[in-house]
């Protein structure tokens, strides 16, 4: 079991790192609902990565022999689409001085109910490529280790855990010390939002990288 969260520790970091659901999650932080909305849209995130995780484990189970190629070729095509993902985002990242604008849906989060900030996280975390992707090849590798239920169950969970703790650590210090943490909070919101686009180049470049040259490795050998 141990071997297996050690595999999945950089896919948890990968994760973890998501400037979007970060930047989501203090503007809640800061809006007229902050505790419902923040609290919910933290409960969204972790089921949301939960699912996938049980799902991706659940066809792992019911595949047939092989099963080191078809994880092999699932990390070569995320894999491959990260590093796709890494030159797009480089493109899009603005100009020096360039102030880049806020989506549409963030300048709305004010007035965000508790039903839409669940599901905007799910979204977040079950549905964008990134999350979805590393996900995908956590609970592959998961499988791979042959662990019985149990402690797929356990793994699964510190994974969870591992990918969430970036937005955990803002949501229950906020509300626990607000005064304390909120200008820690705006700064950190404001450099996020400048720097997105270069994060997450970077990020898709490296984890692209890693989760490829596992792919090939996998089916090599």
């Amino acid at each position: 079991m141990g071997e297996a969260i050690g595999q999945v520790l950089g896919f948890a970091v990968g994760v973890a790192i998501s400037p979007v659901p970060i930047i989501a999650v203090i503007l809640m932080l800061f809006s007229r609902k902050a505790a419902t909305n923040s609290v919910t849209f933290l409960i969204g995130w972790l089921v949301g990565l939960t699912v996938v995780s049980i799902v991706v484990l659940a066809i792992g189970l019911e595949s047939s022999d092989g099963g080191d190629d078809a994880g092999g070729v699932v990390k070569i095509v995320i894999g491959a689409l990260f590093l796709l993902l890494a030159v797009r985002q480089w493109r899009s990242r603005p100009a020096d001085g360039e102030e880049p604008p806020m989506p549409a849906w963030m300048a709305s989060i004010d007035d965000f109910t508790p039903v839409r900030a669940f599901g905007l996280a799910v979204l977040l975390s079950a549905v964008n490529p990134k999350n979805l992707g590393l996900t995908i090849a956590a609970a592959a590798t998961i499988g791979a280790v042959g662990l019985d239920a149990g402690e797929e169950a356990v793994v699964v969970t510190v994974y969870v855990v591992l990918a969430s703790l970036t937005l955990i650590v803002p949501v229950v210090g906020y509300l626990a010390a607000r005064q304390r943490m909120a200008p820690a909070l705006e700064s950190m919101k404001a450099w996020l939002m400048r720097n997105n686009a270069t994060v997450m180049a970077v990020l898709f470049a490296v984890l692209g990288s890693k989760v490829l040259g596992d792919g090939i490795s996998l089916v090599s050998s």
